[in-house]
């Protein structure tokens, strides 16, 4: 793998590990940044205004409403937060303000939350699909379409709600499970194309459903005064059965308002995407809040108003009440069918929108637990990649059972979730907003933005609005606390086991790391960089990146280094971190502790290296997509070859793809490699990332030769060239591709199936040059005589 140039290398016997600061990221618009939130925050209208209800009474659309105003003023705080961390998420900012423990507590309650997402969120999407069933068999047997087998006493028989819901949540978990395991990947686009297809419901919903309440001169619910509030007996909670409980006053309005503040669940979903936000992160971070805030109180807000106003309170709590958005559309003035057809629709988008949250709450919470793992508060044990697909199995595997085991306690009971979810919501915003506070005054420097409103007395500046924020948190969740009584039990009983498994592990792993940490820096030297850099690692331009996952399987760097003149040539062997939703943005030098699993992955690689006697450097690299961070460093660290195993989840063609769409994202200045895919047996297939001259067949040469000496025989055409001739087939197939784009592709994929004389690409053997005029390619030569004393 020599080049034709060689650098005076910098004299180290040091082996170089180098833990970069920076996650590699792929940014993204502040509409797709917003479609991911709203992901996330748009599954609750499905359920929010039913659960109110219940517990509050006819006035709860009133309270929906409410606090999706209010849910701006919390907005603003996460955006005074990421405006000062790139990601300023509840763990990180609590965990500056008030230090581990409180960030612990914190991040237990946060947890609490992300559990019950997926199964509310299932649960609900299985309300909405037996209740659509169900009317289906009582529409067939009103028209005799259904057989006698489905008939009882002249009725349709019907699947019992929250039993069936219930199964359908558990298998779709399942499913959910099973794709995070093998690595799931997550896609920016997926939640755009789902919050399109919701946009298109909402703007339905909402035309329709004003049209409606017009055409039938719905009158608005009862304003929220406490004379309207009738608050079931679940909902008074430990106030049950007191006097107190007879005169609410103001009391029962942030009675009322804890009951309907699940609806602003997903706010720290707006912090994690943050740093995935492109430039002018700040301005895009604002845009991204108010899409979110317009979109939610539309959607949720308006959407509960219109439901208590259309649907006959006969229907509405007994029937509706855990599919409201399917009773709404029922209740639309128009004909039966295209009520039906547009139920049918709902179902679709719910089933969308709340499926997919239940992976959100999986990717979120093993974000959540990766990010104090990755701070020392959870042992290695967790974090330890599964073997096939390199997952954090263990923390997946964790998250998944306890939201099973919250499905089958609830029995599906989407009141009984309401009523325990609510719990996180609140205590995690409350300490965010209690560390934003506290940091007004520990943190002194500047700030992108603040949360308005803010009073200047001399030097000291109140902050009244973020106060008053933090006051109104405050204030309801520690109402919650006394009528919420089973999300205060199930809650605290929740938040004391994490926040006990928390302290533990912490304590566990600090005593390990103590007895180790001296024997480890002999062994590597850790460095912490903030951005990846030839510098950092001490290598010359023209290197060869090798991505190393599985300290059992080498073979990729064995087949590096048997290629390699590392005299001439650096070898850098990656391992990269993905970090998911809930990741660290940044990895902190002073507590950030070299896990086992990478400790053990680069002894091997190191143990592989000196068994060829050649040098390697160790680079990890957190990421939040695995391709973006392998082209980005091997871009800045200008190099020539990029070589990795075979992926267990696709062909070399595949991954070959993905880097390509990875590399044609980076910024310019972009540099030209060859991507090799190694496989098992040590063969390996190369692909030229960039823009190249193609490999041609020689029938292909000769070809252009042929055409050439006719057109010469023309008197006119004597200064002709070879290239000529190309340039005007690709100009002409041009022209052809843009007058007629089907034509031209159906010829080329008649060719591709009959013509072409291979489908794969071998390896690359076409010299490519850099800007320095060095040949940046690896002809892949047969393996050195010295393989054979080290492939075993």
């Amino acid at each position: 793998m020599s080049v034709g140039q060689t650098f005076t290398a910098p004299q180290s016997n040091r082996v170089r590990l180098v833990v970069a600061s920076s996650v590699m990221l792929t940014f993204i618009s502040f509409w797709r940044a917003a479609a991911v939130v709203l992901n996330d925050l748009g599954s609750s209208a499905f359920y929010a205004g039913g659960i109110a209800e219940e517990a509050v009474g006819k006035a709860a659309p009133w309270f929906i409403l409410g606090v999706m105003l209010f849910s701006f003023a919390v907005r603003s705080v996460y955006v005074e937060s990421c405006s000062m961390f790139t990601r300023g998420g509840v763990y990180r900012v609590v965990k500056e303000a008030l230090g581990g423990t409180f960030a612990k507590l914190s991040v237990s309650a946060l947890m609490f939350d992300y559990i019950l997402t997926g199964p509310i969120s299932g649960v609900s999407a299985g309300q909405y699909i037996t209740g659509l069933l169900n009317e289906l068999m009582t529409v067939g047997a009103a028209h005799g379409w259904l057989p006698v087998a489905l008939i009882n006493a002249g009725h349709a028989r019907q699947l019992p709600m929250n039993e069936t819901s219930a199964v359908f949540c558990i298998a779709v978990t399942i499913f959910y499970w099973w794709q995070n395991i093998k690595g799931i990947e997550e896609s920016t686009d997926k939640a755009l194309e789902v919050m399109k297809i919701t946009t298109v419901m909402v703007v339905l919903l909402l035309g329709w459903g004003i049209f409606s309440a017009i055409h039938t001169s719905a009158p608005l619910p009862p304003l929220p005064v406490p004379a309207n509030l009738h608050f079931s007996q679940d909902a008074l909670g430990f106030l049950g059965g007191t006097k107190f409980a007879t005169t609410l006053g103001l009391f029962g309005i942030l009675m009322a308002f804890g009951h309907s503040v699940l609806a602003m669940s997903g706010e720290e979903t707006l912090a994690q995407v943050n740093r995935e936000i492109e430039h002018p992160k700040l301005k895009n971070l604002k845009r991204a809040a108010i899409v979110i805030a317009i979109y939610s109180f539309v959607f949720t807000g308006i959407v509960s108003l219109l439901a208590v106003m259309l649907i006959p309170d006969s229907v509405r709590v007994p029937v509706y009440r855990d599919n409201l958005i399917a009773g709404l559309a029922m209740y639309m003035v128009g004909p039966p069918v295209l009520k039906i057809v547009f139920r049918v629709f709902v179902v679709i988008v719910g089933f969308l929108i709340l499926s997919g949250a239940i992976n959100t709450s999986i990717i979120g919470s093993t974000g959540v637990l990766m990010r104090i793992a990755e701070d020392g508060v959870l042992t290695d044990w967790f974090r330890k990649p599964q073997k096939k697909f390199g997952t954090s199995y263990r923390i997946i595997n964790l998250v998944t059972a306890l939201q099973l085991f919250t499905i089958i306690v609830s029995r599906g009971n989407v009141i009984t979730l309401g009523e325990a979810y609510a719990f996180g919501v609140i205590w995690s915003f409350t300490f965010n907003s209690l560390a934003m506070l506290v940091l007004r005054w520990k943190y002194k420097g500047e700030r992108g933005w603040k949360v308005p409103i803010n009073i200047k007395i001399g030097k000291t500046e109140l902050p009244v609005g973020l106060f008053a924020v933090f006051l109104v948190l405050l204030s309801t969740a520690i109402v919650n606390l006394f009528t919420k009584s089973m999300a205060t039990e199930s809650g605290i009983l929740f938040a004391g086991a994490f926040y006990t498994i928390f302290t533990v592990s912490e304590a566990r792993n600090q005593r390990k790391h103590a007895a180790t940490a001296k024997q480890m820096k002999e062994h590597f030297q850790l460095e912490h960089p903030e951005t990846v850099g030839r510098e950092a690692l001490e290598i010359r331009p023209g290197g060869i990146l090798v991505t190393m996952r599985d300290a059992a399987n080498p073979f990729a760097l064995k087949w590096a280094l048997s290629r390699t003149n590392t005299d001439d040539q650096d070898i850098v062997v990656l391992t990269a971190r993905v970090m998911g939703a809930g990741g660290p943005e940044y990895i902190d030098a002073s507590e950030q502790l070299f896990s086992e699993y990478e400790q053990m992955l680069f002894t091997k690689a190191v143990s592989v290296a000196e068994s060829f006697g050649k040098h390697i450097s160790l680079l990890v690299v957190p990421a939040g997509d695995i391709f973006a961070a392998l082209v980005q460093t091997t871009n800045s660290l200008e190099i020539t070859a990029l070589v990795s195993g075979l992926s267990t989840k696709m062909t070399a063609q595949e991954q070959a793809y993905h880097v390509g769409q990875a590399w044609e994202n980076l910024p310019e200045p972009k540099r030209q490699f060859t991507f090799y895919v190694v496989m098992p047996n040590g063969e390996a297939q190369g692909f030229h990332i960039g823009p190249h001259a193609p490999t041609l067949q020689a029938d292909d040469v000769q070809l252009v030769h042929r055409l050439w000496l006719n057109f010469r025989r023309d008197p006119e055409m004597q200064g002709l060239h070879h290239s000529d001739i190309v340039t005007y087939a690709l100009t002409r197939l041009a022209v052809e591709y843009a007058r007629d784009k089907q034509e031209t592709l159906r010829d080329i994929r008649r060719y591709r199936k009959d013509g072409s004389k291979s489908g794969t690409l071998s390896s690359p053997s076409t010299p490519k040059f850099g800007r320095e005029g060095l040949d940046y390619s690896i002809p892949a030569p047969k393996p050195s005589s010295e393989q054979s004393d080290h492939e075993t």
